[in-house]
């Protein structure tokens, strides 16, 4: 075809080693060849990064239920408020429960300094039964056991069931606390009988649960009825 060159590698190859005077068997192993030669790649080392901690926790982020360590403590928020005055510097004030001695006070943080949180973590365990006065609980997962004392339980015992599944709360490696479900369905033992044309807008009376609690109801609740609970409130909320 017009316009094409054409090149003869190996008597252009020979020549170009003859001009270096190279040996033959030198010149040709440097000849083209067949199999493709393969260099090794150079290896940059990698740098491990350190991702930045991107969220500092700080008393404005402070709600309800923010667990926080304060001198050495485990405590719960339970209530705060964010106060900027006319003058001043701005504050949170908080209510907090020491989870530990269970005492609860009043707390003021000045705004934006950096809290320590609290290394809470939980875990689900079935309540199974009594022994005596101790309540056990068991990890569905492992069968392992653990035990809480009466004192431990306190309140909660008024809702709490056998076979109910409860979040237990840790803290460096110890048992501070654990927490009912929110909703709690219980059987109604005793009441006084609903009289014909009570309805749910009516008034409200008394009534004892299969835990021994007593619970303001609806007039139309009965002997039998089985309701659901707020297990933080102890307020009836319906028929289950």
């Amino acid at each position: 075809m017009a316009g094409m060159a054409t090149f003869n590698l190996s008597s252009a190859s020979s020549s170009i080693y003859s001009r270096l005077s190279l040996p033959s068997s030198k010149a040709s192993s440097l000849l083209f060849s067949s199999r493709p030669s393969i260099l090794p790649m150079q290896r940059t080392p990698f740098r491990s990064r350190i991702l930045p901690k991107i969220y500092a926790f700080s008393s404005n982020d402070i709600k309800v239920g923010s667990n926080i360590e304060v001198d050495g403590a485990p405590w719960k928020v339970l209530e705060f408020l964010h106060v900027k005055p006319g003058k001043g510097a701005a504050f949170v004030r908080t209510k907090m429960r020491n989870y530990i001695t269970g005492n609860t006070v009043e707390k003021t943080f000045r705004a934006g300094v950096t809290i320590d949180e609290a290394d809470i973590f939980k875990e689900t365990k079935q309540f199974t039964y009594k022994d005596g006065s101790q309540f056990v609980f068991m990890d569905l997962s492992t069968y392992e056991e653990i035990r809480l004392n009466a004192a431990d339980v306190g309140d909660k015992t008024k809702y709490l069931k056998e076979g109910m599944d409860c979040t237990v709360l840790f803290w460096n490696g110890k048992i501070i606390d654990f927490d009912l479900p929110n909703t709690v369905k219980l059987k109604v033992v005793d009441v006084d009988p609903g009289l014909k044309g009570d309805t749910a807008q009516g008034g409200t009376k008394p009534a004892t649960v299969d835990t021994g609690a007593v619970v303001t109801v609806p007039l139309f609740v009965n002997i039998g009825d089985e309701i659901l609970v707020d297990s933080r409130t102890g307020q009836y909320m319906s028929r289950a």
